[in-house]
């Protein structure tokens, strides 16, 4: 069972969409799928690495034109332009192979250049 707790870092996204932080540290969003980074992206860049497959098998959490940023939370605009969310800098991804709230299938996944994300 996957419990999320409701806290000041729930950060509100477009479309009523939230992220927020599990029990155990992990940031999920609003429909409780796991988010995740790549160390393929440079922190801070404002670029994400992951386009065209990649984005296929590791979709990005995207916002539309009227988010914002706050605190950690950035938003980075996509080669296809395209405007995602980042979290320390590094942008935010979903795994296509998690199909269920909660399940984290894609951490340390690619020789563990995919990580689940952690407050």
């Amino acid at each position: 069972m996957l419990v999320v707790s409701s806290l000041a870092a729930c950060v509100s996204l477009s479309g009523g969409q939230s992220i927020v932080k599990t029990e155990d540290g992990v940031l999920v969003s609003t429909n409780n799928m796991t988010l995740y980074t790549f160390d393929g992206d440079q922190a801070g860049s404002g670029k994400s690495t992951c386009n065209g497959g990649c984005a296929i098998n590791w979709p990005p959490l995207l916002v539309d034109v009227n988010s914002t940023s706050y605190g950690s939370y950035s938003i980075i605009k996509r080669d296809d332009g395209k405007q995602q969310f980042a979290y320390k800098g590094k942008p935010l991804y979903y795994y296509s192979l998690d199909k269920k709230p909660g399940e984290r299938n894609g951490d340390n996944a690619l020789n563990g250049a995919w990580h689940i994300v952690r407050m």
